[in-house]
């Protein structure tokens, strides 16, 4: 099956299916698959991808190395 053919079938499989958590990781699946597209990207584009949690870890991370200056590194 090539193209929309195999499209319409996924479909028809996705509908029958029952299992809630074989859906979940079908929708996780195609969540993620969308972050990895090719092609040019906007700075709003990534907006909402990480979680609280995560924002947090990385602004902390920035403050504990990137704004730390060490004066021997200048010289």
């Amino acid at each position: 099956m090539y193209g929309e053919a195999k499209k319409l079938h996924l479909i028809g499989e996705i509908l029958k299916m029952e299992n809630e958590a074989v859906l979940e990781e079908m929708e996780t699946l195609i969540s993620n698959s969308k972050l990895h597209a090719v092609g040019r990207k906007n700075f709003k584009d990534f907006a909402g991808i990480w979680s609280e949690q995560e924002a947090d870890e990385m602004k902390r991370i920035i403050e504990e190395s990137c704004e730390q200056i060490n004066p021997d590194d200048w010289k």
